[in-house]
């Protein structure tokens, strides 16, 4: 069973960045299509972006299109989530997902824990 692993969530404050990462424990993983989501309290868990396999197509949440990227370096089976000029919305626990087969923005059949992310204003 592949395992997924987020890092690098923290508390920072509204403005600031932060670049979240996710490695998955089988070689296996390096090539599928990833994604981000995000849970705050209280609300559902939403799609934040996505990346193909290949990485040559990405895909953005309104919310965060402009401020968010997402990159991945296969070599290393580990996809990125670069968040700029966070705002306290913006606070949520962060999952990646990631699928062989599926690219886009739901469908996905493998999970991460995720980890916190807190923007202070």
């Amino acid at each position: 069973q592949v395992q997924l692993v987020e890092s690098g969530g923290g508390l920072v404050q509204a403005g600031d960045s932060l670049r979240l990462s996710c490695t998955a424990s089988e070689r296996t993983f390096s090539s599928a299509h990833k994604a981000w989501f995000r849970q705050a309290p209280g609300k559902e868990r939403e799609f934040v972006a996505a990346i193909t396999s290949s990485g040559g197509k990405t895909y953005y949440s309104d919310s965060v299109e402009g401020r968010f990227t997402i990159s991945r370096d296969n070599a290393k089976n580990t996809v990125y989530l670069q968040m700029n000029s966070l705002k306290p919305e913006d606070t949520a626990v962060y999952y990646c997902a990631a699928d062989p087969s599926i690219a886009g923005t739901s469908g996905y059949q493998y999970w991460g824990q995720g980890t916190q992310v807190t923007v202070s204003s």
